[in-house]
């Protein structure tokens, strides 16, 4: 069965729809929804750039695909054919491009076609049972194979933007120390200045003082 289905924006991974009715009888729906959520990320910053695949995670598997950088895509349970399940985001392709194309780019708020959530709920009762007739007919259509479509594993699509996320955190950590060691280095530079010429100011101050004290006596 299809659990869940979000579409995000793949320039920015954006959301701008999903499911609403989605994952209630899903446990740890949360834990799914942020796994979504950071498929869209690495999209968006290029770590991914197959324009269809499989994602298996636990006992459910993540289909996506990318058209006119908008990334459709559902989590279903693992028996459930892959071959509906991609079937199933052509058609929310085909809608979500017809009815709002024209605003994709100028998205500027998560959630922005929210509404789109009808068509949703609608096109997922179609395809939740396979025996029907219509999905038969749809799994025995030879003109649209997924056989070629990649499947992999959640941790090796998600753990190379993790090892990216961690070289660009060690970098920005590596220069804010560097900053704060050359912070130090001033102000340790400063100092010893400060001890090397303070005595002899002193000194120059007190003969200064004298100088001036005696002119007064005088």
């Amino acid at each position: 069965m299809v659990k869940l289905t979000m579409i995000a924006r793949v320039t920015d991974g954006l959301p701008l729809a999903e499911g609403l009715d989605d994952g209630r009888d899903i446990q740890d729906v949360d834990f799914y929804k942020q796994q979504a959520k950071s498929l869209f990320k690495n999209l968006s910053m290029g770590q991914i750039e197959t324009s269809r695949m499989s994602v298996e995670t636990g006992p459910y598997i993540f289909h996506y695909i990318i058209e006119g950088r908008v990334c459709y895509l559902t989590m279903c349970d693992r028996v459930y054919p892959k071959k509906l399940a991609f079937q199933y985001l052509e058609d929310l392709k085909n809608e979500f491009e017809r009815v709002n194309g024209s605003q994709i780019e100028t998205a500027a708020r998560p959630y922005a076609f929210i509404k789109f959530d009808t068509f949703i709920q609608k096109t997922k009762k179609l395809y939740q049972d396979t025996r029907t007739q219509r999905n038969i007919t749809k799994l025995n259509d030879e003109l649209y194979e997924v056989h070629q479509i990649m499947t992999r594993n959640v941790q090796e699509v998600l753990g190379v933007g993790e090892k990216l996320d961690q070289v660009s955190q060690m970098s920005s950590r590596l220069t804010s120390e560097s900053r704060i060691y050359a912070d130090k280095a001033r102000d340790l530079n400063r100092q010893a200045l400060i001890r090397k010429w303070a005595p002899v100011a002193i000194v120059i101050g007190v003969v200064i003082l004298l100088f001036w004290a005696k002119n007064k006596i005088w």
